[in-house]
């Protein structure tokens, strides 16, 4: 009588496979799908009345003086348009 061994079949090894490779890791779950909202037709619009932040001043001269030199300005000239220009 033979008896066999109930580990043994549960040990599926692929073609060409190690025994020693860790198992592949689970699929990613399925991407979860929303609704996006639908906009009410009678309601009224919502504004922002929070004001932008402006940029550094750093920033802004940076800003003024590439606009003044794409303008083909000299130098005298790019920085008078800087100043007035970052201090708007």
């Amino acid at each position: 009588m033979t008896l066999a061994n109930p580990a043994m079949a549960q040990v599926m090894i692929p073609p060409g496979a190690s025994p020693f490779n860790p198992p592949p890791p689970p699929p990613p779950p399925p991407p979860r799908i929303e609704v996006p909202a639908i906009p009410e037709l009678d309601a009224p619009p919502r504004y922002n009345y929070r004001p932008r932040a402006r940029p550094a001043f750093g920033d802004r001269i940076r800003r003024c003086l590439d606009d003044a030199a794409a303008a083909g300005m000299n130098p005298a000239e790019r920085a008078a348009y800087s100043r007035m220009c970052a201090n708007q």
